[in-house]
């Protein structure tokens, strides 16, 4: 059988040199429905192979309990793209960064207080060769040296950036060996010194990741690595988007050109991104540099196929550039998808959270405010209730710490926001008769690159009024996943800043893809006939929800939404334009 191998600064396949033109691509940002499409075009630009990261975190939400249905079908995927006449590249590490949450290692880690993420910690690998028991189980007839189109595998991801425990990583590599994965193993990295140090494995093809300068890059692996191929892991064409920040963009030509350059010198390229997709529901990740920056829903990347799938300017640039170098053909395309406009939905329907709060969760007793994950949950949000004694008079509530943003309540009326953005305390009043004071907390996605990544959520430490700490919580775990469980009522006017859920429901003939715009909304998520679409906030810069056609029914849909703060006008827009800027 044929296998993917490394003679000296080569790839070969079949005895042959062979050059791997492959683009990211993300099953699990993508509905099913739509991963043919998006595999036809990767093809039609010139492109020989597919590269997808698999998250941990998708395949395992609970600890011992899998999924591989849906959009988590893995297996399905890789046949596709096998049929499709598309190499598979793999990266199945149990950490993959990726702008998802956590980098796809799963919350529960974290319940034990102890937990050592990505090192040799014998309670981390336990969880780990479970998770390779059945994941690895189901990758490894889809090796090409089974017959399949899988041609290599990482072993982990970025680690350089992280650590250099080589313990650690050549335990991860030998786990994969003795589950008989027999295709090239690889890692990738930055190109520096202190990242090609710390996240190589000896005996095993190290390839690097950039966004320019590759003969600087490719310069620093030969330094490390003398006899080895010029590979370029993620080949970053494009970028992504943080709340509050601009849409990200880099010149399609720009691109193209730097592209061409590498295809030219004989390198291997993998394109991150080819087509970026959707963090639906709660999957978005997070960055810390100076402060918490969470990411948005949208994975649009500024890719050559946007988050809808569509075919952008830096498309037909790469796709030039790859002609110049091979001979492409006619451009052949699947048919495109229609984009609808469905018109005004009215949200009729409506109950306060304070309202549902006993419909969707059992509260529990608390000593102290435990973070989510201690609580068993993994996304959403958590209503920390515990009693004030007054008189105290006016005086400040501090949480330490949060993460990532509490609303706060005094007597269920909004008083303010706390969050992890240096804003952790504020002034409440206390009479004589004391106050009931609820704390909202959004877990707003988990740090999923750098020395931070251990990040738990809640409230991980405890609660202060001036200087001393309160005890004795009434916690409701709100993980949003059960929300068929409300009755609502007919929508009133509310009073503003009070977190209500909203209900809506319209017709569809004849079904497209859509975009939920939410002029006037504040910041909540959106749910269609019980899929979480993911996030929204008015500060941008992500303006509309992309809603997959697959996701809609021909008849009545529901639309739930969960909105924070208010609303100026209880109706939202489907249109036919997404909305990035």
């Amino acid at each position: 059988m044929s296998k993917l191998t490394v003679v000296g600064k080569e790839l070969y396949m079949n005895d042959e040199p062979i050059q791997l033109i492959s683009g990211a691509i993300h099953y699990f940002r993508i509905v099913p429905e739509y991963w043919e499409d998006r595999l036809l075009k990767l093809k039609a630009c010139g492109f020989n192979c597919v590269e997808t990261y698999i998250p941990w975190n998708l395949h395992e939400p609970k600890e011992g309990e899998f999924n591989f249905r849906g959009i988590a079908d893995v297996e399905r995927f890789i046949r596709i793209a096998e049929r499709l006449g598309l190499y598979v590249i793999v990266r199945p590490s149990p950490y993959i960064c990726a702008e998802w949450e956590f980098g796809g290692l799963p919350s529960w880690l974290l319940a034990d207080r102890n937990m050592r993420l990505r090192s040799y910690h014998e309670a981390y690998l336990e969880k780990v060769d479970n998770y390779y028991d059945v994941l690895l189980e189901k990758l490894k007839p889809l090796q090409q040296t089974n017959g399949g189109p899988i041609i290599a595998m990482q072993i982990e991801n970025e680690y350089g950036s992280y650590g250099n425990d080589k313990k650690y990583l050549t335990y991860i590599k030998e786990a994969m060996v003795k589950r008989d994965i027999d295709v090239l193993l690889f890692t990738s990295d930055g190109p520096t010194d202190l990242m090609l140090q710390g996240g190589t494995v000896d005996n095993t093809l190290a390839t690097v990741n950039f966004g320019s300068r590759p003969v600087e890059s490719f310069a620093k692996l030969h330094e490390h690595f003398p006899n080895t191929p010029n590979i370029v892991m993620e080949y970053w064409n494009g970028w992504f988007d943080h709340w509050g920040e601009q849409h990200h963009q880099r010149d399609s030509q720009d691109a193209a050109d730097t592209f061409a350059e590498m295809l030219q010198s004989g390198a291997s390229v993998n394109f991150y991104m080819f087509h970026g997709g959707t963090n639906f529901g709660f999957y978005n990740g997070a960055n810390f540099d100076e402060n918490y920056q969470p990411t948005v829903t949208s994975y649009d990347y500024d890719c050559p196929l946007s988050e809808t799938g569509d075919l952008t300017p830096k498309f037909h640039a790469v796709r030039e550039a790859i002609a110049k170098h091979k001979a492409l053909g006619e451009l052949e395309l699947p048919e495109p998808i229609p984009k609808k406009d469905y018109g005004t939905v009215q949200m009729t329907e409506s109950i306060k959270l304070f309202d549902a709060l006993t419909q969707i969760s059992k509260p529990v007793r608390k000593t102290h405010p435990e973070t989510m994950e201690q609580l068993g949950q993994d996304y959403g949000f958590v209503l920390y209730r515990t009693n004030v004694k007054g008189p105290l008079g006016e005086v400040p509530v501090t949480i330490q710490d949060v993460r990532d943003r509490a609303l706060v309540f005094v007597n269920q009326e909004f008083k303010g926001v706390i969050d992890r953005w240096n804003n952790n305390t504020l002034m409440i009043e206390v009479p004589e008769e004391g106050v009931q004071l609820d704390l909202l907390v959004e877990n707003m996605g988990r740090i999923n690159y750098g020395p931070l990544l251990n990040d738990p959520k809640g409230i991980t430490e405890g609660v202060r009024v001036e200087r001393q700490f309160i005890f004795d919580f009434e916690i409701y775990t709100l993980p949003m996943d059960n929300l068929e469980k409300l009755s609502y009522d007919k929508t009133e006017t509310f009073a503003q800043e009070n977190p209500t859920f909203y209900r809506g429901t319209f017709g569809v003939d004849d079904i497209g893809d859509t975009f939920v715009e939410l002029s006037g909304w504040k910041k909540g998520i959106v749910l269609i006939n019980g899929f979480n679409l993911g996030r929204y906030w008015e500060i941008g810069p992500q303006q509309t929800l992309y809603l997959p056609g697959p996701l809609l029914k021909k008849g009545t849909n529901e639309l739930v939404i969960f909105d924070l703060h208010g609303q100026q006008k209880a109706e939202v827009a489907l249109i036919d334009t997404h909305k990035l800027g």
